[in-house]
This record gives structure tokens, C-alpha cells and sequence, in this order.
């Protein structure tokens, strides 16, 4: 088959401005992925996933109370997958509440070293010892207030796989970047680190989150036009390295998604759900989210 051919059957999944910069073998590789989103567009095979990020945000009582709450109105059978990243101290808490519940649980950042000498940091074994699932790695606040750059992210990805947690992979652009017409390029170095540290099939078990850092507890929001052809772009990216795991990789939304703008964003094709701030500390709004999936 000749590529130029393969590339009008992908046109869907290729800007104009992309014929003629790819070499065969990604335009290839292109029809590869758009005839398996062919296949699995009525039997999509992934899940929706409603991840609560609760921040600096808590105390013991409270912590009991939101967790009593979204138990209690959690339905029977959920229409998508529930979990809550928790600051650290909390977990023994969350794990003694969730254990054996519908909804997961997770830290919200780790160590990239093993346990030894390293004051006031917490390794992954320690997570896995509490139960975690998943751990965010690269959220835009440990990058921009504690000046993680995207090595040491990608770092923090390989240990929380190691360990058997599930990485969410955090990754978006500034205003000012947005502005330059620079998210592309920014989101794409970003996802490039962890498919250089630890290959793309370390993405079959992973999740990433686009953030717009410019709409993280701002209650600005990127449209749901917005955040497809960002969404798209990153499976797109990890498509010319490996159709299948593109296909199936869970890639969800974390700038500002309300109960009120939910199931615009998550009609979207390639929004796979929410990692959510503000709305996951009240029980109604966020399991209201996952409600919309």
C-alpha cells in the first residue's frame, strides 16, 4: 500500500501541515490507528475514570465525613471507576474507610528513590504498604512550586510502576505557552520523557491527565473543542509509537470539570474522564461527575 494512500484513509487523524513532515512509516502507522478507533468505536474498551485529587485539603474529620458521604450515595453498579488521591497523611484513614468499597485510592506524589536516608520524602513501597492504586506523577503544582522538571517525572513514573502502582501522568501547558501557540510542543517534551525512561508499553499500564495549567482553580475551563484536540494530539503521539496502547490508554481531563460542564467534556471521544480537584472534596458534585461519563 502506498503511504499516500494510507494517509487519505487516516485523513481524519492528520492535520494537512503533517503530510508532508511524516516519513512513510509513521503515516503507516497512522492507518494502523485509525482503523482500530474504527473497530472500537461502537465497543470502546475504555473505562471512564473519575479520580478525585483532594490537594492540601483535610482533616480527620472531615476526611471521615467525605468518605461516609460518597459511600452512601455511591450507586450499586457506577457508571465509571472511582478514586481519590489523598494527601499522605491520610491514606491509614482511607484505607481503613474504602477497603473492600467500589472507590480506589491514591497518593499524590512519591519519592523517585527507594527507602533509605531521604528526610520527609515517601517512597512508593510505603504507598503500596497503605494500599494505594494509583499515584499522580508531574501535576503542574509539583512542577511549577517545587521545580520537577520532566526527567524527574518521568523518574517518578518508573518507580510507581515498579512498585505495582499505577501512575497518572500529569501533563499541560501555561497560558503563556498556550498564547505562543506552544501546547504541542510543550505536552509533546513531556510525554517524550516517559516514553524515552520507560518505553511506550509502560503507557498500557498508566493513565495521563491533561491539565491546562491556566484553568486549574481558576473556574476557567478549556472548551470541550479545546481539550479534544489536545487529548487527540497525545494519542496521537503515543499511536506512531504503538496503535494499541494509544487505542486503549485511559487519558482524562483535570482543568476545573464541574458537574455543570461534565458531560460535554466527556462526550468527547477522546476524553476518558476527570482527575478532579475543587468538585472531589464535596460528595455530591464529584460522584455528580462521574454520574455524567
Amino acid at each position: 500500500m502506498r503511504a499516500d494512500t494510507a494517509y487519505m484513509s487516516g485523513s481524519l487523524l492528520l492535520r494537512t501541515s503533517e503530510r508532508e513532515s511524516l516519513p512513510d512509516s509513521l503515516i503507516i502507522r497512522h492507518l494502523i490507528f485509525a482503523l482500530i478507533q474504527q473497530r472500537h468505536r461502537h465497543n470502546m474498551t475504555r473505562l471512564p475514570n473519575i479520580i478525585g485529587n483532594w490537594k492540601m485539603h483535610g482533616t480527620r474529620d472531615s476526611v471521615r465525613a467525605l468518605l461516609n458521604d460518597m459511600m452512601a450515595r455511591l450507586p450499586s453498579r457506577p457508571a465509571a471507576q472511582f478514586a481519590v488521591c489523598v494527601p499522605a497523611i491520610y491514606l491509614s484513614i482511607v484505607q481503613e474507610q474504602l477497603a473492600g468499597s467500589q472507590i480506589n485510592w491514591g497518593a499524590q506524589d512519591l519519592s523517585p528513590n527507594p527507602p533509605g536516608a531521604h528526610t520527609g520524602d515517601i517512597a512508593a513501597e510505603m504507598l503500596r504498604d497503605y494500599g494505594c492504586r494509583y499515584v499522580i506523577v508531574g501535576h503542574s503544582e509539583r512542577r511549577t512550586q517545587h521545580g520537577e522538571d520532566n526527567m524527574l517525572v518521568a523518574q517518578k513514573y518508573a518507580v510507581a510502576q515498579r512498585a505495582g502502582l499505577t501512575p497518572i501522568l500529569c501533563v499541560g501547558e501555561t497560558a503563556q505557552q498556550r498564547a505562543a501557540g506552544e501546547t504541542h510542543m510543550v505536552i509533546a517534551a513531556q510525554l517524550e520523557a516517559v516514553l524515552q525512561y520507560s518505553g511506550v508499553q509502560s503507557l498500557a499500564a498508566g493513565i495521563i491527565a491533561y491539565e491546562p495549567v491556566w484553568a486549574i482553580g481558576t473556574g476557567d475551563t478549556a472548551t470541550p473543542e479545546q481539550a479534544q484536540v489536545v487529548h487527540h494530539d497525545i494519542r496521537q503521539q503515543i499511536a506512531a509509537c504503538d496503535p494499541v496502547v494509544a487505542q486503549q490508554l485511559p487519558i482524562l481531563y483535570g482543568g476545573s470539570m464541574q458537574p455543570q460542564n461534565a458531560a460535554d467534556l466527556l462526550a468527547q471521544p477522546d476524553i476518558d474522564g476527570g482527575l478532579i480537584g475543587g468538585a472531589s472534596l464535596q460528595a455530591d458534585s464529584f460522584l455528580a461527575i462521574g454520574g455524567c461519563a
